[in-house]
Parts: C-alpha cells; structure tokens; sequence
C-alpha cells in the first residue's frame, strides 16, 4: 500500500506540474547482495558467511514542486529486505522518512514538516542527512528564518528530531541570529559578522529524584572576519550541567557535568601560496536529543556535528587508522580516563612556479598537512563518587599524529602523477577503547595519463609499514575510463605482513560504472575490508563481508 501511495505522489505530482509549478526529484538504491567467503577469516579463523538476509537494500525516491513562493516535498525510503550490514535498525521496511511545505519570499521563510538546518559551525547544532553514513536526523516541527536587512538573519526553530521512521519524545527549540557588521559599517574590502545561537532540548527521565533538569541548554558564539587574504574565525560553545552516559542506555544520576567547545580557525593566502591553521578544544560536548542515545555507533538521535578535524584521505591504506573527535567522557580506568580532546591541524599549499628547476615546464604542487590530538589532562576521580576536573588549555595522553605530504606533478598534456608520504601515530587504547598504538608510514604514487578529453587511465600503488596491530599492507588500483560514460577499475589490498597466517587476507573488488545523462548505475563485486567508512570527518563501522553491490542514482 505504501509503494502504491509513493507512485501515486510521483505520477499526479508530475501531471499536475505540466500546468502548474515545476516537479523535480530523484532516486537512489544501494543494494548488497552478501555471500559466503571460506577465504576471508575472522580472528578465530571462522570463514565470512553471509547474514540471514543476504539480499539487502537502501532506496530513496524524493519528490520537490515549487509552484511561486511555495515549495513542497516528500521522500519515501525503502529497506529490504533489511538494511545494510551495520545500518541503524530502525531503517526497516518501507515508509515516509521525510516531507515538509515551504513559503519562502526575500524576507521570510517558513518551513512546516521536517528541515534540515545548522547554527554557526555545528558545534552545537546541526541537523543533516548522509545516506552513506545512515544519518537522517531532521527535526519535525517548524521553522522561521527571517532576514529584515540585508545584514541581518534570525532563524527559530521548534520539533523533535527523527530517528528511524518515528521522532524523539524530547522536544528541541533553539534560535539563531547572524549580522554583517561590515556592512553596517560600510567596509568594501572587509567582511565581519558575528554570531549568536541558542539550543534547547527538553526531555523527561524516568530516574526518581534526578540530580539534573529535563532541560539542557545551549549556547554559542561566533565571530568571523575575513579580510582579502586573510581570514580567521572563532566560536565558543557552552552545554549547561547534565547527565553523563559513559554507556549507551546507562545515565548517571552523580555525575553532573557541563560540556563546552572552543574552535579557531586562520588563514592567509596569496599567489601559489596558502596557509590554514585550526585548533579545537572539546569537553564533554556530546549532545543527543535523548540522553540514553550517547556513544550509540550509528549516529542516531545526535544534534551536533563533531567532525575529527585531520586531513580527508582518499587513499585505501591511508584510510585503516582512521581518527575520530572525542567529545565524551570515560572514566573506566587509571589508563583510560578521558573528557574530550584538544589540538589542531595546519594546512600549506604552495605551487612551484613553472619555467623553475623545480616547476619544469608545467610546475608542481605540493600540499603539506599536519593534525596531533590528545586528551585533556587534569585530575580524575574513578569512584566514590566519580568526578573529573580539566586544565582548559592542558595537553593529556596523545590519541593521533597525523603528518602527509602531497606533490603533484603534470609532466605534460596528457600524463600527471600524484606522490604522498603519510606518518601516523594512532593510540588504539585511548580512541577505540581497547588496547595498543600503532605508529605507520604509508607511501603511495599514482598516475594519471589521458589518451582524450574523455578516456584515460589511473593506476596507483600502496604501501603501509606498521610496527602493531595488523602490521604491513600493500594496495593497487587500476581505472580505466573508456569514455565520459563508461569506467571500469580493479582494487587490491593485502594484509601480507599480518603475524596470524589466516588473516592474511586479500580485500579485493572490481566493477564499473555506466552514466547516460543524469543516471548513473555502477556494479561491483569483491570484498569489504572491516572498518571505518567515513565522510567530512564523521564516520560508521562496517563489518568484514563478500558480495557483490549495486547503485543507481538519478534525477530529474
């Protein structure tokens, strides 16, 4: 019944926009089929086997009319015969995830259903959807942005956020403000505003005689300037006293704690030079819609946006030690004992000038990126009760090092080659909360060379030399692009220095893809390494698992 009442939303939706408004939208399936594999072993050396399920899938079709000032829209989401391995398990069957109804003119814009919407730069609220990641955490409610000047916007907002096919029973409110100083003061060559948000979320707990108020508040503050080559930006986040979760489900009426955040970002750029420096400071900043949700590992119910703030790698083997933002708090031993994190990273970009020694005759670039977090240090209380007091800018254990450096180099026209190095410390103890470190270096060439505008080929190697844990890999990838329409790769990883013989594993796929117009269907089989997939910095776990994937994607 719910694909009959989708298909008919799609089909009057379309006639009806012949006369009137327009109709666009589109669709999206990625869709596993799991098999068993005797060849890819676990640590207790039992073979992969396929879920109960084996056939499983993610479908989206979405729907938006914009007729004037009006806009309305509607998704229907579809998992079956279940979700991906290690999606939420409340994304189950077929339904309606979202839909709302928008008046919008250059003054005022009203939202009534599900939005997405962000203050300042997350930090303390952020609403958003990632299919990759299985993030869906709209609110549904309403929503009023209004901009009486051109340097001033206000937003204010009230719903309770979506998590699978139903909504929280806590209730979140908040309201944001922005104004363009520089244009108030008539600056031409400068731009400065600053910043105000508040968050509420008001939820009931059943705990008799709570330590804490149903209602936690939120507040931040932000200024940005940004002066031609110049820029820098800070904000300052402060979560109200509340219940701490160390473990999802188990809130903690004696340990009552505030959480706060202080970000900086700088930068300064000029011809074929560029540098960004950040540095962030979390504690205790975990904010969930309802206060049992936190540490779940499927992002559910989650209110802020805590990207790790290192550089975004795309390649296989510089992908294995993969940080993560610590915004929670942990108290389970004198080795482990952790409030959130303090650090930063800095980015240089320069271009060597061509006709150089070092440029040649197309010159080159080179990218540098350096990210080192830790914990906060202070004093911690591990029982009776449990409590901790941090240095705000004190240094604690070291969770990651993170140093890479990039040259690309276009040798002519057609041919282009890619060189990095990546170093890396990552302490598995203090981050996944089990034990080691892992110190890495990771080397990687790649090449490019175009035989037209629209076919080439890219080939690219790997090595990882790691002294714990699942010790050296190795890694190719081959893609060759027949034309703007078809491509085809191959993708090997070997865990060749793995001190377990049976782990010793091959993680290798090999597909394509076909694009006519907006469609785009790609097919591959092979094998999924067990790790962390991530996207700008917020990443899902996915099992070890064999088969062969689909996706399709297309809009109109």
């Amino acid at each position: 019944m719910k694909i009959k009442i989708i298909a008919f939303l799609l089909f009057s939706s379309i006639a009806f926009s012949q006369k009137f408004g327009v109709v666009s939208g589109g669709f999206e399936s990625n869709s596993q089929w799991y098999l068993n594999d005797k060849g890819l072993k676990d640590e207790f050396n039992n073979p992969t086997t396929h879920p109960d399920q084996p056939l499983r899938s993610n479908s989206y079709l979405f729907l938006n009319y914009k007729y004037k000032k009006w806009s309305a829209g509607i998704q229907g989401e579809s998992y079956e015969d279940n979700a991906l391995l290690n999606m939420n398990p409340k994304y189950q069957g077929i339904n309606v995830g979202t839909y709302f109804v928008q008046y919008k003119s250059n003054t005022i814009d009203v939202t009534g259903g599900y939005f997405y919407e962000q203050f300042g730069s997350g930090l303390l609220f952020r609403s958003w959807e990632d299919r990759a990641l299985g993030i869906n955490n709209a609110l549904r409610g309403g929503r009023i942005v209004y901009k009486p000047t051109t340097y001033l916007t206000m937003k204010a907002l009230c719903g309770n956020q979506r998590t699978g096919f139903d909504v929280t029973k806590s209730t979140i409110f908040g309201f944001d403000a922005e104004v363009t100083l520089s244009e108030i003061l008539k600056y031409k060559e400068t731009e400065l505003s600053l910043g105000f948000s508040y968050l509420g979320r008001d939820e009931k707990t059943a705990i008799e005689n709570p330590k804490f108020a149903s209602l936690t508040n939120g507040y931040s503050g932000r200024l940005n300037l940004n002066n031609q080559s110049f820029y820098v930006s800070t904000e300052f986040d402060y979560k109200s006293k509340d219940a701490v979760v160390q473990v999802t489900d188990q809130i903690d009426n004696n340990l009552i704690k505030p959480g706060s955040a202080l970000l900086l970002n700088s930068g300064y750029s000029k011809k074929r030079f560029g540098i960004n420096g950040t540095f962030r400071r979390i504690e205790n900043m975990s904010f969930f819609s309802e206060r049992a949700a936190k540490g779940n590992s499927y992002n559910d119910r989650i209110m802020n946006f805590i990207p790790s703030l290192t550089k975004q790698q795309h390649y296989n083997l510089a992908n294995i030690y993969v940080y993560q933002a610590q915004p929670n708090v942990i108290l389970a031993d004198k080795d482990l004992v952790k409030a959130g994190e303090i650090g930063g990273q800095i980015d240089v970009f320069y271009e060597v000038k061509k006709g150089t020694k070092f440029g040649g005759k197309n010159g080159m670039k080179i990218a540098a990126n350096f990210s080192n977090w830790n914990a906060l240090s202070g004093t911690f209380y591990l029982y009776n009760p449990q409590d901790y007091k941090t240095d705000f800018f004190g240094f604690g254990k070291r969770y990651f090092t993170d140093f890479n450096v990039e040259i690309t180099k276009k040798w002519n026209a057609k041919w282009q080659s890619i060189f990095s190095y990546v170093n890396q410390y990552y302490n598995k103890k203090m981050i996944q909360e089990t034990t080691g470190e892992v110190k890495s270096n990771i080397l990687t060439a790649e090449t490019t060379y175009r035989f037209a505008s629209t076919r080439s080929i890219r080939v690219v190697g790997e090595h990882l030399w790691a002294d714990h844990d699942k010790k050296n890999w190795v890694a190719a990838t081959i893609e060759f692009n027949i034309n703007s329409k078809i491509s085809f790769y191959s993708t090997d990883l070997y865990n060749y220095g793995n001190d377990t013989d049976y782990l010793r594993n091959h993680y290798y796929s090999f597909g394509g893809s076909y694009r006519v117009k907006a469609t785009r269907v790609a097919l591959n089989y092979g094998r999924q390494r067990g790790g962390l997939v991530c996207v700008g910095g917020v990443c899902r776990y996915v099992p070890e698992s064999s088969g062969l994937s689909m996706t399709i994607s297309t809009s109109f």
